[in-house]
């Protein structure tokens, strides 16, 4: 197979969602009201954190920024899959291509971060709640954010440099629906060793090291629990830890379902529904778990709408 040079290949072909022509009309239909509800109820979570003084707490200091996170996370992908879909113009330019795939890890990473930090939130709340207000800082929190940014951009920076190094192939048509980092490298003519290598070492640091915190926190958590003699107690430890607990195995579900999908051609459509569950239904599901699995929510949505009926 003739080999290309990166710098020579000008666009690459995103072959798309394994769906029918005549089906075209109701995913594109279905995805844009998908988009909506995600960039909208996540909008509005932000928007509820920023207005309400009740929630300006280091919980819902993370939870703002995991949800403007998943906003950028799905767009990322979901814009140009749904042009793609509208125009039936498949290419997407290398520099593109390689754009999308940074910042496709970027927001992946950062979601992993972020529910980290949150993570080790209910981690303070519950087993050291008198030492709350004091161990979690407006500083720390600050300084967790910002280091998850800085981990992230490394993260997904090492995983694009390297990429550019590749050379392609003549065929240079993505079975997907993005610029997947694997799909790309299963194109490559060159010798991808060191991109593999890279995937497990960074891998292994920016989601199965933050995933081991979790269960080590939560674990904490669950021991704590149990020493609470009160139902009642023990029921309002677990109202605080439900919403991020479904959030999380949402997340690292559909990753784990992904990643240990066998890697033949028969499993390339499984892929992408996986895909898509952890890229485009995921974050539209966040603002609808916080909302209605939380009270504080609730109570912010209820006070701005009053506001809003009263300063009429």
């Amino acid at each position: 197979m003739r080999r290309e040079n990166q710098s020579s290949i000008s666009e690459f072909l995103l072959l798309g969602l394994p769906i029918r022509p005549e089906q075209q009309g109701m995913f594109f239909a279905l995805f844009v009201g998908v988009y909506l509800t995600t960039v909208l109820g996540n909008l509005l979570i932000v928007l509820l954190i920023r207005l309400d003084p009740h929630l300006h707490t280091p919980m819902y200091f993370f939870l703002s920024h995991l949800a403007l996170t998943d906003i950028s996370f799905s767009s990322v992908t979901v814009p140009k899959m749904l042009m793609n879909m509208q125009t039936q113009h498949q290419s997407i330019s290398y520099i593109g291509c390689v754009t999308q795939t940074y910042f496709f890890l970027f927001f992946t990473d950062l979601d992993d971060f972020l529910l980290t930090s949150m993570a080790y939130d209910r981690y303070v709340a519950i087993c050291h709640p008198l030492h709350y207000s004091t161990t979690l800082g407006q500083g720390l929190c600050t300084l967790l954010v910002t280091v998850s940014w800085i981990l992230s951009c490394a993260s997904a920076l090492c995983h694009t440099l390297l990429l550019t190094r590749l050379s392609f192939c003549a065929d240079h048509s993505i079975p997907h629906f993005f610029c997947d980092l694997d799909a790309l490298l299963k194109l490559s003519c060159s010798d991808t060793s060191l991109n593999e290598l890279a995937i497990f070492t960074v891998g292994v640091a920016v989601i199965v090291l933050p995933l081991v915190c979790i269960l080590i926190s939560y674990g904490r958590i669950g021991a704590t629990i149990l020493k609470v003699p009160s139902t009642k107690g023990i029921c309002k430890a677990l109202s605080t830890c439900g919403s991020h607990l479904s959030v999380v195995f949402l997340f690292y579900g559909t990753i784990i379902g992904l990643y240990t999908l066998p890697s033949s051609s028969t499993s390339n459509d499984k892929n992408i529904i996986a895909s898509v569950m952890y890229t485009v239904v995921t974050p539209m599901l966040n603002p609808f778990i916080y909302s209605l699995r939380n009270r504080d929510m609730k109570r912010a949505l209820r006070r701005l709408s009053r506001r809003e009926i009263f300063s009429k």
